[in-house]
């Protein structure tokens, strides 16, 4: 630990002085769920106008297509808002990646709109801690690193998606790109309301496993028929009864089936696992197809699976602990106790990590009761992370490594 040179308390300063809490209310009151493609463009044009403040060259992209099974299993092509993609320097010799999604969980229709500033210090309301308050502290830091000398010696890539909600399968390979010859990210979802930070996390996989039986009369001639409910219920048995050994298994819901007297012909079963480790999706992906196999063996049905392991585990490695280090450090020098614990929540950190880059992917404010009406944010605390960050970056570019 070491105290602050004067380049660095400028820096700091100009971090802390920047409008957050103004942004934070102007991008918060525009509902920006996921699925709600108008509320999306509306907030993403505002982004690019904040970010266009910065160096470099900023954009609005198209992601991947992504599909959705539908009840009737059925298979669509959703259609995703625009990410934002901004690059500075990158010819400098070090290169940084920066994250963060535009979009919330609270659809169009959702009664929790409004924003609310409590007695308490806190702003409560749709997305203010994730991660609106997030990207605020951002693009406060970015700001002051472009006050200090040291400027020239870094480069960075910054992606703010719109899809991070649902998973990010919009915006996953556009992450992966730029995390290409990074030498660490820094992520902005919230840390919880005393400052700590999210460690290691494991990784998430969603299916919808769509089984196709036979209708017949459910009085008349049941035996002809083929029970697709029957068959996604003994599947989800059999799935959730191999849980264990760092992997949890959750069936949360079986769709399908219709009139008391009809044997179902059609159900879905939706299913998320959570692996601890690589071990462990390795077990699961042989789970799914070994159990699959057997269940439509013995019932007589058909079952197609969609879906996929899309975050994978995040440990922290001899790499990532380094960062974790260094942020720490930063947070001493300025009076702050950076402290961090593992968890079973997922997010665009996972997909960095799994492309070999150091990743920190609690830098944003903090704040809690995230994705229920209670969500909050505490307003103090942006300047105080915006200048965690804005220390980090500075201390990455002098080091010109972890």
């Amino acid at each position: 630990m070491r105290g602050l040179n004067e380049h660095e308390t400028a820096a700091i300063l100009v971090a802390r002085a920047q409008p957050m809490l103004q942004q934070v209310e102007q991008w918060s009151a525009v509902n920006s769920g996921t699925r709600n493609l108008g509320g999306l463009a509306e907030v993403a044009d505002m982004l690019r106008t904040a970010f266009d403040t910065l160096p470099g060259k900023v954009a609005l992209i198209e992601g991947d297509t992504a599909e959705s099974v539908g009840s009737d299993g059925s298979v669509a092509v959703l259609d995703h808002g625009r990410h934002l993609h901004l690059s500075v320097r990158p010819e400098a010799p070090v290169q940084l990646l920066l994250t963060g999604h535009m979009d919330t969980v609270y659809p169009i229709d959702h009664p929790f709109q409004a924003l609310t500033m409590r007695d308490d210090g806190t702003l409560n309301g749709p997305g203010v801690a994730d991660m609106k308050g997030g990207l605020a502290v951002m693009l406060a830091a970015l700001v002051a690193v472009e006050t200090s000398p040291l400027a020239d010696r870094i480069g960075y890539d910054v992606v703010i998606n719109s899809d991070e909600e649902t998973g990010s399968f919009s915006s996953s390979a556009l992450i992966r790109r730029m995390a290409q010859g990074k030498i660490a990210a820094l992520t902005y979802e919230p840390a919880l309301p005393d400052g700590t930070l999210a460690g290691a996390r494991g990784g998430t996989g969603n299916f919808s496993i769509v089984v196709t039986g036979r209708s017949a009369h459910a009085g008349r001639n049941p035996e002809d028929g083929r029970n697709a409910i029957v068959a996604a219920a003994d599947l989800a048995v059999r799935l959730h009864a191999a849980r264990g050994d760092g992997l949890a298994v959750n069936p949360a819901r079986i769709e399908g089936g219709g009139p008391n007297n009809v044997v179902p012909d059609h159900a879905v079963l939706r299913i998320n696992f959570r692996p601890a480790d690589p071990a462990a999706i390795a077990r699961a992906q042989a789970l799914l197809d070994t159990t699959i196999a057997e269940v439509a063996a013995q019932h007589d049905v058909t079952i197609v699976l969609h879906g996929s392991f899309n975050r994978p585990p995040k440990p922290i490695d001899p790499v990532a602990a380094k960062l974790f280090d260094l942020v720490k450090t930063c947070g001493a020098d300025l009076g702050l106790d950076i402290g961090w614990r593992a968890t079973g929540g997922v997010c665009d950190g996972n997909t960095i990590a799994a492309c070999g880059v150091p990743v920190v992917d609690t830098m944003g404010a903090r704040g809690g009761a995230i994705h229920s009406p209670d969500e909050y944010l505490i307003v103090d605390s942006l300047p105080e992370r915006a200048a965690l960050s804005a220390l980090t970056l500075l201390r990455i570019a002098e080091k010109g490594q972890l």
